[in-house]
């Protein structure tokens, strides 16, 4: 069974997400996001794990079916060709660093960790870097928050359809 910090989270849901990972998750506070089959998609997590590594990625993506999306996405450029687009529209710039800033605070919100100060994740604010924390912290904080999570989930393919992303698939 899962190690669960926070009695907020349904033991129910720790399972699905270890059956998703296919480990124990660490430092779970929140589903933060479902998919729309109901299973979780995104996990909050704290700051610094129960055994006391760092843990710069405050949303984390779980669903096999969406992060297998946004690899596709990744393998495609698209990280490449938003870091290019960073460097020439200022408002966009503007956007995603606002963005850094807004999960910079969420993420204090469940601890501070001098480690990490000032980092947040996916490569924010000045590149992409990954685009599976900018689609997870679009997913748990909702549209017009992270702009290029944003966009990059916008793109994504209907990764639920098929059932629940915590079963097996049938080989077709």
């Amino acid at each position: 069974m899962p190690e669960n910090p926070s009695p907020a989270v349904d033991p129910a849901d720790l399972e699905a997400v270890e059956r998703q990972l296919g480990r124990l998750p660490r430092g779970v506070v929140e589903i933060a996001a479902r998919c729309p089959c109901g299973c979780p998609a995104v996990v909050r997590t704290l700051p610094r794990l129960p055994d006391g590594t760092p843990f710069p990625t405050t949303f984390y993506a779980t669903c096999p079916r969406l992060t297998g999306a946004i690899g596709t996405l990744e393998a495609r450029g698209l990280m490449r060709e938003m870091t290019d687009r960073l460097g020439t529209d200022p408002e966009l710039a503007a956007a995603y660093r606002a963005a850094h800033e807004d999960y910079l605070r969420r993420r204090a919100a469940l601890g501070e960790v001098p480690e990490i100060a000032g980092i947040s994740a996916g490569g924010m604010p000045d590149r992409v870097k990954c685009l599976h924390v900018l689609v997870a912290h679009s997913m748990a904080v909702g549209p017009g928050v992270n702009p290029l999570g944003d966009e990059a989930l916008s793109m994504l393919p209907a990764w639920w359809d098929g059932g629940c992303c915590t079963q097996p698939q049938e080989k077709v």
